[in-house]
């Protein structure tokens, strides 16, 4: 058994109380201060309020609204250059904005004019709100599948339209809310459970989902699947082959060569960024003038039509908030608000990194859903920040939110005279302009990059692509929610433990797998955990430890006539503890006990300190093998065995010199 080390005296120290330099336990606190600095760190992490400390009446008011209304921090300050700047900026995202509205809009399975009025209101509202300079708000492909694929589950667009644009709005309505309280509330972490991986895959699949309902209009087909997996779309396609119109497969063929090249010729001269911003426009405006000269309608290539001038009508009206259909738009907007809430924040984010500037992730999601809320009432959709608009707006030079307020004067003014326009412009120039958008939504060097660094992150990604393609929008999400969550939960209840080894003429502990110079202590087995103990990893710990302990037995008989004496826990990482985490140490505690070796503890954080001191586990374990840093107990450890087992041998006694 081995001896307890509480009257000894270490070499070089006046007492053995010194040496040790023992981890006090914390002080005690009120449980209500101590729940209430909890919950700030939890929900307000960066101290939103601190602006307002030492600030009185009339200025927190003031400030107050600067907060949550950004616009009125910037605008006093605001500049005739700066307006140059957004002013070309705004024009030039109005451009991409426009036809790229209408696209989705028909992407959406809504009335063509619905992604003009989703591109003049909520760039409006968020500009007043919003944050982040260089973010250009629209719609975007992936939430606008998304919804048709949902909806379209459960009414027909076709059949019973009217019933459809209603529940689009009270979902958009809905994905409103969702956002708005996440921001309030400051549960934007929820969102992070989308993972970058995540987001990877999924994009790349809704991407590819998104192309291949293209082919419909690229083929000039009037039939076609509502299913939206790979298979179904393939066998729709392929048993229409004698409807394949080659008017609308030479078109569409034609204007994609023309959208890919004009984007490849803006990523080698980045200072050309205008010509693929205007490319879809350009391509609206040869499209409707080839057809409207040519008369190609008559001829299978199926047009816009008719687009009702004016502005955005009011929908409160419209919002559906009883049974049956009330759940569909309630899980559709939930869905789809996340979506865009991660994809809009992220491209926030990045722009924001680039100029060196600070966006509030809770802020953008009050903005985003104050934005979705006033849309749905003024006849709009679901709206968020499209990397692809964003791009052009950082591109273009804007300096501020001004921008969306340029842009959505442009697209009022084509409300109020250019609708009729866009009468003769082809369905396939739409489907091109999106199949080209969506191209650039397919990640596929960041794939490999997950590959080469993650492997699991790899498999996330491509159970998230595989799940859309194969399956539907929603089963990829949530495959790729499942196992980015089952990721989680695995790091939780499978902490990594490693053993260490002292580093050769140091006080320094490394571990042995990563310092192939690092030497194990004779006698002395060093653990670290590196994560919290909880109730989910207690009892593999206490297994792990043990298998350790029983794998360093084993190579001590094998190689040296030295015993395992002493097992260390290096408790630097394990920030926190519940009761069923200390119920495993009392346990491992016992079984070393009847094993004749000594528990000891190194570095444990204060929150440790503080429930083991509560529970009379330091006392169980004894305060005298508590220490501050591994190398302290290595030391006690060491003077230990050569104090109370003379005629040790020469090795263990040389280790013991260079580590005491």
């Amino acid at each position: 058994m081995v001896m307890a080390n509480a009257n000894l005296v270490f070499p070089g120290t006046v007492t053995g109380e010194e040496c040790m330099r023992r981890v006090p336990v914390p002080p005690s606190q009120p449980f209500l201060e101590t729940f209430h600095a909890n919950l700030k760190e939890t929900f307000f992490p960066d101290d939103p309020f601190r602006q307002f400390k030492h600030e009185r009446g009339f200025r927190k008011l003031i400030l107050g609204l600067q907060y949550f209304i950004p616009i009125l921090q910037w605008v006093p300050s605001y500049s005739f250059s700066l307006f140059k700047s957004d002013f070309v900026a705004g024009i030039t995202i109005a451009s991409l904005a426009i036809p790229q509205g209408i696209s989705y809009a028909k992407l959406a399975n809504l009335p063509p004019i619905l992604g003009l009025y989703s591109s003049f209101v909520p760039p409006l509202i968020y500009a007043t709100m919003g944050s982040s300079r260089d973010l250009a708000v629209g719609t975007v492909a992936v939430a606008s599948l998304l919804m048709a694929s949902m909806l379209g589950k459960e009414v027909s667009a076709s059949q019973n339209p009217r019933l459809y644009l209603h529940l689009a709005f009270t979902a958009t309505f809905f994905a409103g809310v969702l956002q708005a309280t996440l921001g309030l509330l400051r549960l934007g972490f929820i969102v992070d459970f989308l993972s970058h991986a995540t987001i990877v895959g999924f994009m790349g699949g809704a991407a590819t989902v998104v192309c291949l309902q293209q082919l419909k209009g690229m083929l000039g087909l009037q039939h076609f699947t509502t299913a939206t997996d790979l298979v179904s779309v393939m066998e729709s396609i392929f048993t229409q082959t004698h409807q394949w119109r080659w008017e609308s497969v030479v078109l569409g063929c034609s204007f994609l060569f023309f959208l890919l090249l004009a984007r490849f010729l803006s990523k080698r001269r980045p200072k050309f960024f205008w010509v693929s911003a205007a490319a879809p426009l350009t391509s609206v405006i040869l499209g409707s003038l080839l057809v409207y000269l040519t008369h190609a309608e008559n001829h299978g290539v199926q047009v816009i039509g008719y687009l009702k001038k004016g502005l955005n009508p009011p929908s409160v009206t419209s919002l559906t908030f009883s049974p049956p259909y009330m759940m569909v738009a309630l899980k559709t907007g939930i869905v789809t608000g996340i979506i865009v809430l991660a994809e809009g924040i992220a491209v926030g984010r990045s722009f924001a990194m680039f100029k060196n500037y600070h966006i509030d992730g809770n802020k953008e999601m009050i903005a985003f859903g104050m934005m979705n809320i006033g849309g749905s009432l003024t006849s709009c959709y679901l709206t968020t920040g499209p990397f692809s608009r964003s791009a052009v707006n950082y591109n273009a030079g804007c300096k501020t939110a001004m921008s969306n307020v340029v842009m959505a004067a442009a697209v009022m003014i084509t409300l109020l005279f250019l609708t009729p326009l866009f009468h003769y412009t082809p369905l396939v120039v739409l489907s091109s302009i999106i199949i080209a958008a969506m191209l650039g939504l397919i990640d596929y060097e960041a794939a490999i990059h997950l590959w080469q660094v993650d492997k699991i992150d790899f498999c996330v990604c491509l159970g998230a692509y595989l799940g859309v393609v194969f399956g539907s929008v929603e089963i990829g999400l949530v495959i790729a929610v499942a196992i980015s969550i089952f990721r989680v939960l695995l790091f939780v209840a499978r902490p990594r433990t490693t053993v260490l080894g002292n580093i050769p003429n140091s006080m320094i502990y490394q571990r042995m797998d990563q310092y192939p110079v690092a030497q194990s202590v004779p006698g002395v087995i060093i653990l670290r955990v590196d994560a919290p103990i909880y109730f989910a990893s207690a009892s593999y710990l206490r297994e792990r430890i043990s298998r350790w302990i029983d794998e360093e037995e084993d190579k001590l008989k094998s190689k040296t006539k030295t015993s395992l004496q002493y097992v260390i826990l290096d408790l630097g990482a394990v920030s926190s503890i519940d009761t069923s985490g200390i119920s495993m140490l009392v346990e491992v505690k016992k079984s070393m006990d009847r094993r004749g070796l000594q528990l000891v503890l190194a570095n444990p954080g204060g929150e440790v300190m503080k429930k083991l001191d509560k529970s009379e586990v330091l006392e169980t374990i004894g305060h005298e093998w508590i220490f501050l840093t591994v190398g302290d107990a290595v030391a006690a450890c060491n003077f230990t065995l050569h104090t109370c087992k003379p005629g040790a041998g020469t090795d263990d006694a040389m280790v013991g010199d260079n580590i005491v």
